[in-house]
């Protein structure tokens, strides 16, 4: 490990929660409630592993094995509900036998530890209980969107080498067509309810999960994340979001996506309660957020878009609510201000990651006012560096790449040693230690003289135009600024001319007006910046993670769209022209 490891898991969760560590109860007594100053799950989670193994030793904290997880969170919370689903309540009991039972199954099957094992399930309690029995059995879990077809599906089945496949008969009824793989298909509906099941004590640098990249700009990459990646980022998440046994925690979100696993990962790690709600309608999730009670809610930037457009939402505060968590998008400053003024009761972390860090940096509420276009700071024991390309330091207000160390590094792409060269490399500013590798992120960024970190932009996806290069997000967040847009992408295109000419893929509000958006963006943005093509769209086309599809808008898919293009004016064109620059600062996006 490097040498950030006994550094995180001895101060990270107890530096931001201010709490002091204090024997846990034996796992075989009786249930204790958990306590705001006690130790949490994620801390006594290794107490149980010690004494799995036998060992009572107090001297180094041990890290941590996520199956064993669910097992003490059963120990200790018992029939408090773990998984709400509908009206249906599930409790921790009741959870972690049918994560036995699914493990059971697997072995049955002749899943080994290492082999891996797809799910392809509708989020709800066998999700979560798949996702456990699978990392109980010492197997890699291998998490599918439900809104996948079947070629998504034999793609990741092939490329992981899966030894199994968890669905249920419903989900592949509706498929378009008969799933071919070499994969063993097991339907959820034979496996037993309940199977009492002794997890496999696999921890450490072993891999958990393969988690696909989204492939919003190219083919999705398989992620190894380790059992220390996965704890490291829920120890750290569930710390300063001080996520606590009697918080109500809204998944809304896939399990594929990194941020939604999240959410499963700090409920069980906390003795929480998670909310799945995958209601397609914003006014009936609205209702059924704030009659379930949620505490805690996390959203992608379309999703919060989405839920503004909500009177009950935007008009009347969920009285519940008091976190807000964003990642997986950039938040336009706009929606910030629009957010905090819509839920004032809640506040408001500004989140960023990307599938090889899992978590990175964040925004704590206290600056979402003052700074609500930043990223934040790096996460508890974690490190984030801005380079320029030859390596060296940037300076504070200097555009450079940003660069992540410690825990919550993953292992690599799977089968793809050549992209994991170019990605993980070694620590840029001193000698790596024990293998420690950090993830160069290809995204640009500044830092300023208080070392909060404000992103400009992804390094391929910079626009080129004029001699500039220019920010897709600094225009977007213009373009949200008019109040004439409710959803926008900016990208570039091909110019013989300009190198690339701007193109914003716009959704007009109800009365929305382009021309007055035109005008609006001729008086805020610098010529060079102005796009020169406007595709007004019913819909903008997503990934099932909920993230804007890339490839489908160069593609011109996602239906409904019409341009309108700009014309050029001959002194204008020549006018424009002039020497690049590095860019232009605005809030980052969450590459998960």
């Amino acid at each position: 490990m490097g040498w950030w490891h006994n550094a995180f898991w001895h101060n990270a969760f107890n530096t931001v929660r201010g709490t002091r560590w204090r024997r846990p109860p034996a796992v075989s007594g009786p249930k204790v409630p958990h306590r705001r100053g006690t130790r949490s799950l994620a801390q006594s989670g290794r107490r149980l592993v010690r004494l799995l193994r036998g060992s009572h030793s107090m001297s180094t904290p041990e890290r941590g094995s996520v199956a064993l997880m669910l097992w003490e969170a059963a120990a200790r919370y018992g029939d408090r509900p773990a998984v709400w689903h509908g009206r249906e309540a599930t409790s921790y009991s009741a959870l972690v036998e049918r994560a036995g039972a699914i493990s059971r199954a697997l072995h049955d099957a002749a899943v080994r530890p290492g082999d891996r094992v797809g799910v392809f399930l509708d989020g709800g309690v066998d999700g979560v209980a798949a996702f456990f029995g699978i990392l109980a059995l010492g197997a890699v879990t291998v998490v599918m969107n439900e809104g996948m077809r079947p070629r998504q599906l034999e793609y990741m089945l092939a490329h992981a080498g899966a030894k199994a496949l968890l669905t249920t008969a419903d989900l592949l009824a509706v498929q378009p067509r008969p799933l071919s793989t070499r994969a063993r298909v097991l339907g959820l509906d034979d496996v037993p309810a309940a199977v009492h099941w002794s997890p496999a004590a696999r921890m450490g640098q072993e891999i958990a999960q393969l988690t696909y990249t989204s492939g919003s700009t190219g083919a999705p990459k398989g992620v190894m994340v380790s059992h220390d990646n996965l704890w490291a980022a829920m120890t750290a998440v569930t710390g300063y979001l001080g996520i606590q046994p009697d918080d109500r925690i809204a998944s809304v979100l896939p399990f594929s996506f990194v941020y939604g696993m999240s959410q499963v990962l700090c409920a069980v790690g906390s003795g929480a309660a998670l909310v799945v709600e995958r209601s397609p309608l914003p006014h009936q999730l609205v209702a059924n957020l704030r009659a379930r009670e949620v505490t805690v809610l996390a959203a992608v930037p379309p999703l919060w878009t989405q839920l503004l457009g909500v009177a009950a939402f935007r008009q009347t505060p969920l009285a519940s609510l008091r976190t807000m968590t964003n990642a997986g998008g950039h938040l336009p400053v706009e929606t910030v201000r629009a957010l905090r003024r819509a839920q004032p009761q809640a506040q408001l972390y500004l989140m960023y990651g990307l599938t090889e860090v899992l978590r990175s940096t964040y925004l704590p509420p206290s600056e979402v006012d003052r700074r609500p276009n930043s990223m934040g700071r790096a996460i508890p024991g974690a490190e984030v560096l801005v380079v320029r390309d030859d390596l060296t330091p940037c300076g504070p207000g200097e555009v450079g790449e940003l660069v992540h160390g410690g825990p919550t590094v993953t292992l690599g792409y799977w089968q793809d040693p050549e992209a994991t060269a170019r990605t993980y490399r070694p620590h840029p500013s001193r000698q790596s230690r024990n293998g420690e590798r950090v993830v160069f992120s290809g995204d640009l960024v500044r830092r300023d003289e208080e070392g909060f970190l404000y992103f400009v932009a992804r390094r391929d996806r910079l626009i080129k135009s004029l001699g500039y290069r220019v920010s897709p997000d600094e225009i977007g967040d213009v373009i949200h600024a008019s109040g004439e847009v409710a959803g926008v992408v900016v990208a570039g295109e091909p110019d013989p001319l300009r190198g690339e000419r701007i193109v914003a893929h716009i959704v007009l509000r109800p009365g929305g007006v382009l021309d007055r958006l035109k005008r609006y963006c001729g008086t805020e943005l610098p010529r060079h910046m102005q796009p020169l093509r406007y595709d007004v769209r019913d819909v903008l086309p997503r990934l099932p993670n909920g993230k804007y599809d890339l490839l489908a808008l160069r593609a011109g898919g996602g239906g409904g769209s019409r341009s309108d293009e700009t014309a050029d004016r001959a002194f204008g064109l020549a006018r424009d022209f002039g020497p690049a620059r590095d860019g232009v600062l605005d809030q980052g996006r969450a590459v998960e």
